[in-house]
């Protein structure tokens, strides 16, 4: 499944709203850091492994487009 999601920094939390979700992260965007800490929240919200979440687009975005593969 699709969805858009949007990158909100220095908070913590996912808040999911159809196919639009919005998630609060942590980790400073240098390096990656931060969407590793996207994958792995979206993956515990999913209960589906880290390699079942991809970002399809948007790396260097706050808004991106995910996959997540069926369980």
């Amino acid at each position: 499944m699709r969805y858009e999601v949007e990158v909100r920094f220095h908070e913590d939390f996912v808040k999911v709203e159809g196919d639009r979700i919005v998630v609060g992260i942590k980790a400073r965007p240098e390096h990656g850091k931060a969407n590793v800490e996207l994958v792995k929240k979206l993956a515990r919200y999913f209960n589906v492994h880290t390699s079942q979440v991809k970002i399809l687009s948007g790396l260097t975005s706050r808004k991106k487009i995910i996959e997540v593969a069926d369980r």
